[in-house]
């Protein structure tokens, strides 16, 4: 296997509850044989992590966010501090959270063509950061 590479904590507490599923999200990558090359936790409202990554035949973005949960394409501009920006995106369904090994089963298969809308980032009160929780 080859090393994943985490996303570092981020400063903002709020945004920082992602880390440990987001983690977990790439170690699931890495058991599934794909290479991450770089991933990071930014900004907010909503929320949202990218991954940068690649498997023998395929390179491409993941990005999640708290109110569509992950999306796949190829990658166009993003980091630290920017939303990141993707072409030929397709949702990947499975709900806001879907456990990592499933999200690295997903990314292969065919995604919606719409962006699903789970939940709204003002929804402080619904579960989800409890969720995100789990995963610390």
């Amino acid at each position: 296997m080859e090393a994943t590479i985490i996303p570092a904590p981020h400063p903002d507490t709020w945004v920082n509850l992602l880390h440990g599923y987001v983690a977990e999200a790439v170690r699931a990558l890495a058991r599934h044989e794909f290479h991450v090359h770089r991933s990071w936790l930014d900004p907010a409202d909503p929320r949202d992590a990218t991954i940068v990554c690649s498997d023998r035949d395929l390179m491409l973005a993941l990005v999640w966010d708290e109110e569509s949960g992950w999306r796949r394409g190829s990658f166009v501009d993003g980091g630290q501090g920017r939303r990141t920006v993707l072409s030929q995106v397709a949702y990947l369904g499975g709900g806001v959270l879907p456990e990592p090994d499933a999200l690295a089963h997903r990314i292969t298969t065919r995604g919606t063509a719409a962006a699903p809308g789970y939940r709204r980032y003002g929804d402080v009160h619904d579960g989800l950061d409890d969720a995100l929780r789990r995963w610390q």
